[in-house]
């Protein structure tokens, strides 16, 4: 968000687009979207929204975009200071994503308005609650017409929650392939055999996919099935139970109970937050991300100090947890997301741009490394030397935990696989880390034969 102009992402929506001045964003309002926006600030919606934390607040400016398109005004939003995208939630973010875009059509039509696109994309996760970012989602609800946002919904949430609650947790992936949603037809040959004895994925996935098959080739009579204003309601309110019925009942992962399963003692545990602690304190950052968070044991050190953190994991049952307990907890400033650092998020969209890679969206000021460089350069085969450079590319200051051979949890890696590894020691580890970072710190945990550093970036 440094460089003037408008964003790669925002060139789809004819009401208006995003764009970056002198490092502000802001959204211009197009010419024809006034009568639209103009009800949305008039009748009270507007406030309502941003009232209950459902819609991002903006004030109007003086600006102009100096664009070729009719320009109406010129509004600065709220930052959301992290953009994720669905495909980094786990399971329970993406329903609560869906029953906030729900909830703000229920209002949106008390006020005589309806949302015109449901993207999930336009939802964003501030203080640990979903809402809703962009502010030209909404149109003047019109008796009659159909809801436009309905195919939308259901591809890029009622799709992928049932995929996930159904089939499997990993088919949600199929986000980062679809961008524009996961197809219905898809969907419906993806999902058991049961589901089409469940009305909700019968009517909204099932049906809905058998009825996009019969009006491939035909022209819809728009006044045959017109939509009025109760019968919308009906349908919102049935997506709304539909959601709320997807269950997802997970089974054990590798790592979704590791802290019931490690080689730590209590006392090594206790030292270990109390060094993370101290390197926290040494390093001040304003943002923090911990990669290899599991349930974010480790990550509510940094957000229980008020410091925004980015809880990574690669299994979806301890981003779950750690997504649960937040929000059960009310923890604004931390967000647990879903990630494979060996095939990390990247560009995906027209040109590779509407959505960016996890690189563009950093860096940190600070990434925790706890626990984890032991599994991508033994269990992933990555190089200390790649390793230093990523590390080198995402964070300005580093807290890093290195793992010997000796240690237990790296003995059970190599007892079933030959050990190909004779650069992977705290000589080589020290020796290509040293070429990205100084070396600010060591700390051995004790009980262990592990230990911490941190680091700061040349």
């Amino acid at each position: 968000m440094h460089i003037n102009g408008t964003l790669s992402s925002s060139f789809r929506d004819p009401s208006g687009s995003l764009f970056v001045r002198d490092g502000l964003l802001y959204r211009r309002i197009n010419l024809t979207y006034k009568e639209h926006y103009d009800h949305l600030m008039k009748c009270g919606l507007y406030r309502t929204l941003v009232d209950a934390d459902l819609l991002v607040p903006h004030s109007e400016t003086g600006l102009t975009d100096r664009s070729s398109d009719p320009e109406y005004k010129v509004i600065l939003p709220e930052v959301i200071p992290f953009i994720s995208y669905p495909y980094e939630w786990c399971f329970s973010q993406l329903k609560d994503a869906a029953l906030a875009t729900l909830k703000i059509q229920q209002i949106a039509q008390d006020f005589g308005m309806c949302l015109k696109d449901s993207s999930a994309y336009n939802i964003q996760f501030r203080n640990g609650k979903p809402i809703l970012i962009d502010t030209l989602s909404f149109e003047i609800y019109r008796e009659g017409e159909p809801w436009v946002a309905y195919r939308q919904f259901c591809q890029h949430f009622l799709a992928p929650l049932s995929l996930m609650s159904y089939k499997d947790i990993r088919l949600s992936q199929l986000l980062r392939l679809y961008i524009d949603g996961i197809p219905i037809d898809l969907a419906s040959s993806l999902l058991p055999l049961r589901t089409r004895f469940k009305l909700s994925t019968l009517l909204h996935i099932h049906l809905h996919a058998r009825s996009q098959r019969h009006f491939a080739d035909k022209r819809i009579d728009t006044k045959r099935y017109r939509l009025g204003h109760q019968s919308l309601k009906a349908l919102v309110d049935n997506l709304e139970s539909a959601v709320k019925r997807i269950k997802w009942h997970s089974p054990d992962t590798e790592w979704g109970n590791y802290y019931e399963d490690n080689n730590y003692s209590s006392e090594a545990l206790t030292h270990k937050k109390q060094i993370v602690r101290e390197f926290l304190d040494k390093t001040n950052p304003r943002s923090v991300w911990d990669l290899g968070a599991n349930n974010g044991l480790f990550s509510r050190i940094a957000s229980d100090a008020a410091i925004p953190t980015l809880s990574f994991d690669i299994d979806p049952l301890a981003v779950e947890q750690n997504y649960l307990y937040s929000k059960q907890h009310r923890e604004g400033y931390l967000l647990p997301l879903w990630l494979d650092l060996t095939n990390p998020s990247p560009g995906i969209g027209w040109e590779n741009k509407e959505r960016m890679t996890l690189f563009e969206r950093g860096p940190a000021d600070t990434v925790l490394a706890l626990a984890l460089i032991h599994h991508l350069a033994i269990a992933n085969n990555l190089p200390l030397s790649k390793l230093a450079q990523f590390f080198k590319n995402i964070c300005h200051t580093l807290v890093i935990e290195y793992v010997p051979k000796e240690d237990s949890q790296v003995q059970r890696m190599l007892a079933s696989r030959a050990d190909i590894f004779p650069d992977y020691s705290q000589e080589v580890f020290e020796r290509e880390f040293r070429k990205q970072f100084s070396i600010e710190g060591i700390e051995a945990i004790k009980n262990s034969k592990r230990c911490l550093y941190v680091m700061a970036a040349y």
